[in-house]
């Protein structure tokens, strides 16, 4: 005996109220569809349905069976999908976004790199430093750096992100070198987006706020003015570690050096992720790390 039997026929049944229209639904015949659920409140001892001329109704025992029916139906099919999906190709429309400049130097060339191996698939991104919210705005991955804030979406590590804070030997001849975060006060900051910076003391994160004579919301402008010696900057390790090797700035305070604070593919909340979406951002995993110093 199949347990299975009569609970597919039982659920059309429940959902349309009738044994014609739930036959339809199933392909096959009316006379089949009742069978099976007589067979079935036979196996099971209790009444689920009751029947009149034009209509059929759940009994209390059927609309508990009914609920409990249709998860287990949910877990089948989310079942099957998933194993079938093992084996798909990522295809439609993938609608992501990730911040201006991260996403320019790192993630659309590997996203490119994705498609031309995926013809099917069609990509809409957007660059912005905004945070874009993706369950109203339609996005199915986000790209996204540092500290995460929004517990509604899936997070999975991609990438490591060390943060330094560094001059050129130039700036520190004239001004000194910081001997702790306490002496930021003393210098010059370079500010990006934030005047907030984090570093470890004693064990635990503190936060500081800096001061300047320039800001700007962009990695590379600051970059572009610490190494003109206009002061210090604290900037993740793709855009200071070439210049760190090649002597052109210097580490600063690397035993208050922040926690590494990563690289985040954020999807919405689901049981199981489509074909696109769990292959591009294995894709990507797999490219960021090997641009990326550092472990993940």
């Amino acid at each position: 005996m199949n347990r299975w039997e009569g609970l597919d026929e039982f659920v059309a049944v429940a959902e349309t109220g009738q044994f014609t229209a739930a036959a339809e639904r199933l392909g096959v015949s009316s006379s089949h569809v009742s069978r099976q659920i007589a067979r079935l409140e036979e196996r099971m001892q209790t009444r689920l349905l009751y029947r009149s001329t034009r209509r059929v109704s759940l009994s209390e025992a059927g609309q508990t069976f009914l609920q409990h029916c249709q998860r287990l139906q949910d877990a089948r099919d989310e079942a099957l999908r998933a194993v079938s999906d093992l084996s798909a190709e990522p295809k439609g429309l993938l609608r992501m976004t990730c911040a201006v400049a991260y996403g320019e130097r790192f993630v659309v060339p590997l996203v490119n790199a994705f498609m031309a191996d995926y013809p099917q698939l069609r990509v809409e991104m957007e660059l912005s430093n905004r945070q874009l919210d993706l369950l109203h705005e339609g996005f199915d991955l986000a790209i996204r750096l540092g500290r995460l804030s929004d517990s509604r979406l899936v997070a999975t590590r991609i990438a490591p992100r060390v943060m330094y804070l560094c001059a050129t030997p130039e700036y520190l001849a004239r001004h000194g070198a910081p001997q702790s975060p306490a002496e930021l006060p003393q210098h010059n900051c370079l500010i990006g987006s934030s005047d907030i910076w984090t570093f470890l003391e004693n064990g635990r994160e503190t936060q500081h706020r800096v001061q300047g004579n320039w800001r700007c919301n962009s990695g590379q402008a600051v970059l572009d003015a610490a190494l003109r010696s206009f002061g210090l900057c604290q900037l993740p390790d793709y855009y200071v570690l070439e210049h760190l090797q090649r002597g052109r700035l210097v580490s600063l305070l690397e035993e208050h050096q922040p926690p590494n604070t990563a690289v985040w593919a954020l999807y919405p909340q689901q049981r199981h992720l489509s074909p696109k979406v769990r292959q591009l951002v294995d894709f990507l995993k797999d490219g960021l790390q090997r641009i990326h110093p550092g472990t993940a």
